[in-house]
């Protein structure tokens, strides 16, 4: 029986550190669905279809990765596709501990659904979205944090008025 597993998070915007999970997370599960939260209170920079457009460039290579939304409980939806793991990312210990509550709330939802953590490479280990973000509006130099499709997005949208 094919293992699908989920990814989920609001990738405002999706970084290398994200691809890199993606990449491998691919390799691990016969299908892997990237979800992203539509979460308004976040209060997003990109809208939920350039969010989209984004990752499905950026996974566009990978056979068995397809993009989707959610709203609502993770479980839910992890259940709803059929997916019996759910793929996480830390970063750090403090990645770790929000990371560790969550999934023992998650397997209290739905047993029958695992939760597994990768870091990223270490050279993305300290990349975040809010960061990329924030260092990209004072001018610094994102290139190699980002998908190049990514970049381009964002000095459209800088450009633009946010």
């Amino acid at each position: 029986m094919p293992v699908k597993a989920l990814y989920p998070g609001t990738f405002d915007p999706p970084t290398n550190g994200h691809v890199d999970l993606i990449q491998r997370g691919s390799k691990l599960f016969d299908h892997l669905t990237v979800a992203i939260l539509v979460n308004p209170v976040k209060n997003p920079l990109f809208t939920v279809e350039e969010r989209v457009e984004m990752l499905e460039e950026a996974t566009r290579p990978l056979g068995n990765v397809s993009v989707a939304t959610f709203d609502g409980l993770m479980v839910a939806f992890a259940r709803k596709i059929g997916a019996s793991a759910v793929l996480r990312g830390i970063r750090a210990i403090s990645d770790y501990e929000h990371e560790f509550q969550t999934a023992l709330m998650n397997r209290r939802l739905a047993p029958d659904v695992e939760t597994v953590f990768l870091q990223p490479a270490g050279r993305y280990s300290f990349v975040s979205s809010r960061m990329v973000k924030e260092v990209f509006s004072f001018g610094g130099d994102i290139s190699g944090l980002v998908p190049p499709n990514v970049v381009k997005k964002l000095r459209a949208r800088i450009k633009n008025g946010g």
